[in-house]
């Protein structure tokens, strides 16, 4: 048996059929996550590879989220990712394992994410960058949370519009070796009601650009397609009638919104 491969080692089919099909020996749990998370093994006809592995009997109830939901939010949030093309989201899909029926996703070998992503002092944010929450550290120092003017991060925060995101801190951006961008932890996506919290408001208000509309139009016609018909397999009727009204009036606008009264609209904690 071959080595674990790294992410770039497999090609996007050959990772789904590995994670679908190939047998799931749990490592280790992952103990700073909130729901349980192992981490795993998976291995099929001689390749094997890291992978993370959610199983829904772990899954911590919400009182905005129905129970034994969350696998099927992640799943769903790849399956968006994919209709845009971005491939901002690891493979993931939804399968039995050693705990029962539960997200898979394969695992990516990262580095630092300071160059998008910080905690800095007031005054030294970095030029180009966009400030988004004053705060104060564990010391009673006054610091900023800010994140770069980075395209790869503009993507995802288009994204983390689409489904809704209710929780994109700085821990849940992965950076691997060759630069490529990912987000994980899509468990609380696709509420029917507005629930975006996120740090990336950097672009509030800004103008979508012409490649922004050319995919968020290809996503409304695959929410009359093969997209919607995938997302129904995991979500409910309502909730995948409010993705495809979030599209669409992202289009009618034209513009990334602006943070809405009435409820937190950056995470805590940030990272």
């Amino acid at each position: 048996m071959s080595e674990p491969d790294a992410a770039g080692a497999l090609d996007l089919a050959e990772s789904l059929v590995l994670l679908t099909l190939g047998d799931l020996a749990i490592e280790g749990r992952l103990v700073d996550a909130s729901n349980a998370t192992m981490f795993c093994t998976v291995t099929l006809d001689g390749t094997s590879a890291g992978c993370v592995y959610k199983p829904v009997r772990g899954e911590r109830p919400l009182w905005d989220f129905p129970d034994g939901t969350l696998a099927g939010r992640e799943v769903s949030a790849y399956l968006v990712s994919e209709a845009a093309g971005w491939g901002l989201i690891p493979p993931t899909v939804l399968r039995d394992g050693p705990l029962g029926p539960g997200m898979c996703q394969l695992w990516i070998e990262t580095g630092s994410i300071d160059g998008l992503v910080d905690i800095v002092r007031p005054g030294r944010v970095p030029g180009g960058w966009h400030p988004i929450l004053d705060g104060m550290d564990g010391n009673g120092r006054e610091v900023v949370v800010a994140h770069a003017d980075d395209d790869r991060l503009r993507r995802l925060a288009v994204l983390d519009l689409v489904v809704n995101n209710a929780d994109r801190k700085g821990g849940h951006l992965l950076l691997d070796s060759a630069g490529a961008l990912y987000g994980v932890d899509h468990g609380i996506c696709f509420h029917s009601e507005d629930k975006v919290r996120t740090l990336l408001w950097g672009w509030a208000g800004q103008r979508l650009s012409a490649g922004e509309r050319e995919v968020l139009t290809g996503l409304a016609a695959g929410m009359s397609g093969d997209l919607g018909e995938a997302l129904h397999e995991h979500l409910t009727r309502r909730e995948v009638t409010a993705t495809r009204r979030r599209i669409e009036a992202l289009l009618r606008s034209g513009c990334f919104p602006e943070p809405g009264p009435g409820r937190p609209r950056v995470p805590w904690p940030p990272f």
